[in-house]
């Protein structure tokens, strides 16, 4: 059965980037949401294998979400997507539960290691 992510990020281009990476791979896309807060309900509707993080959204960042994610389920899955320049906000992110991190523009080899080696 192929594993489901749920994808966060607030620009509608980077979720369908992900969306065509991760479905060319095999894998299931259980919802997208733009901001943490809706990361959050939708994390909890669909209780996916994984989820993309962006950093840096309107409302509720990625930073929190995940903290908000990790509380519901110590053993959620997330791997953060940065811009260049985030390695900061990257390392607080590890610290807080993230699994891994991936940059900004997306490199599909590097996408899939990320998220194989997270559900592995």
């Amino acid at each position: 059965m192929a594993k489901s992510v749920l994808i966060v990020d607030d620009a509608v281009f980077m979720r369908m980037k992900l969306k065509d990476i991760l479905e060319k791979n095999g894998y299931e896309i259980a919802d997208e949401a733009q901001n943490g807060q809706e990361a959050f309900e939708k994390y909890k509707a669909t209780n996916p294998d994984l989820v993309t993080m962006d950093i840096t959204m309107p409302e509720v960042d990625g930073l929190d979400a995940l903290k908000m994610i990790k509380e519901y389920n110590a053993d959620a899955k997330v791997v953060m997507c940065s811009a260049m320049g985030q390695q900061g906000m990257v390392m607080d992110a590890i610290r807080a539960g993230a699994v891994d991190f991936i940059v900004k523009p997306f490199d599909t080899e590097r996408v899939i290691q990320a998220i194989d080696k997270a559900l592995s």
